[in-house]
């Protein structure tokens, strides 16, 4: 006679710890179903710090005494408000259930559509709390790792780039700092007159010059040890663009950032049939509705979209996940805080066609390794090694965080 090989409660308890069929992510379905409906979400709180270039932080708090932290693209009062409308789709319910919460919160319509930056912060945190309730690292639980550490690149100067005698001095700086950083991108803004991230008027030919000499002075002082990068803050028109290429072709950039408005535009298309330089953009789009026509029409060589910015994690992996489908390589925008630094280095692990991570590491205000209380990051040879420790690794500084409130800002408020 057939003996039934399981017990009822064998076999659901089996298939609830087995992957969801059609899931984007088994490995956290099959380490967090033992926990499934034994947290609840108890608040939601933002706070903003002077260091974090208007961003803020999140922190997602259980009933089981287990926190989680991300970063929004958004200032503490911005992103309070919105988590406001957002609450009641979290509050009480299990924190685990993460992607049932970001297709909850991503297709808000009412009464605002939905803020991808400020949910960007609380996805982050949810994988925090993930992690930290299975012991596992963030990457672990994204799928990955491939990678134990995550190439990074840094920033150079802008105008001073016109000083050869500066440029010689600023290179052997450079050579000497225990990050060992391998790339830079430099700012093309004041070598051109024009302030960060304004509209410029059709560039004339002395401004192009300036571009010629900036870079290439750049270039003779660093050598081919180091990449240097364009970057630009989509202050141009095509025209200029276009001519902003040819003008530092010579000098072999690693790529040219942003040099044209953030949307998709033919201007993109008409830019990429007019060089042979690598283009990168994203830093502001969300959600593969914003990455998919440049993705889509071959608009540009590498997508960079910010994880605060984009979607969090869960956001982020499906815009990888479309890159991928065309080969195309994924940078991380990344000038926050500790926490998006760590959530970068998880994220740039778990994916396999990452290319690198922006980084504020090593600047003398040492704003992101001051944060953190113990396991500050570790960066050599231009690698940043992925934290190990459960969830994003982080163990915070309050000291530095009361010392670096936003002036006005209420303690996790």
């Amino acid at each position: 006679m057939f003996r039934q090989p399981y017990s009822r409660r064998t076999m659901l308890r089996l298939l609830a710890a087995a992957p969801v069929a059609g899931s984007l992510f088994p490995a956290l379905h099959a380490q967090t179903a033992p926990q499934k409906n034994k947290l609840k979400v108890t608040s939601i709180k933002a706070m903003g710090l002077k260091t974090m270039t208007g961003n803020c932080l999140i922190r997602v708090d259980t009933d089981q005494g287990i926190s989680g932290y991300g970063e929004a693209g958004a200032t503490g009062a911005m992103a309070r408000a919105r988590i406001a409308t957002m609450a009641p789709l979290l509050i009480g319910k299990d924190p685990l259930a993460i992607e049932a919460h970001f297709h909850n919160m991503t297709s808000l319509m009412h009464t605002y559509i939905a803020h991808i930056p400020t949910i960007s912060g609380i996805d982050m945190a949810l994988w925090d709390i993930a992690g930290k309730v299975t012991g596992l690292p963030v990457c672990t639980l994204l799928g990955g790792p491939f990678r134990d550490a995550i190439m990074l690149y840094s920033h150079g100067p802008g105008k001073q780039m016109l000083d050869k005698a500066y440029m010689k001095d600023w290179a052997a700086e450079v050579k000497r700092k225990p990050e060992g950083f391998k790339a830079y991108k430099n700012g093309i803004d004041q070598v051109i007159g024009v302030p960060s991230a304004k509209f410029a008027s059709t560039l004339v030919a002395e401004q192009l010059r300036n571009v010629h000499n900036a870079y290439n002075n750049c270039r003779e002082a660093v050598g081919d040890e180091i990449d240097i990068a364009v970057h630009c803050h989509n202050e141009l028109d095509t025209p200029s663009a276009i001519k902003v290429c040819q003008a530092v072709e010579g000098m072999n950039p690693l790529f040219v950032e942003d040099p044209l408005n953030v949307v998709f535009h033919e201007g993109w298309l008409n830019l990429k049939r007019n060089t042979r330089l690598t283009i990168l953009t994203g830093e502001k789009l969300e959600m593969v509705r914003g990455f998919k026509p440049f993705l889509d029409a071959q608009a540009c060589d590498i997508i960079h979209p910010d994880l605060a910015f984009s979607g969090g994690f869960t956001g982020t992996k499906k815009i990888a996940d479309y890159a991928a489908l065309t080969r195309t390589p994924v940078a991380l925008h990344n000038v926050g805080s500790l926490v998006l630094c760590y959530a970068s280095a998880h994220f740039g692990a778990s994916i396999q066609n990452f290319f690198r991570s922006e980084s504020a590491i090593g600047r003398p205000t040492r704003q992101v390794e001051d944060m953190a209380a113990s396991n500050p990051p570790q960066v050599k040879n231009s690698q940043l090694t992925v934290p190990t420790g459960p969830g994003l690794g982080i163990e915070m500084n309050p000291d530095f965080l009361r010392k670096n409130l936003v002036e006005g800002e209420p303690w996790w408020a």
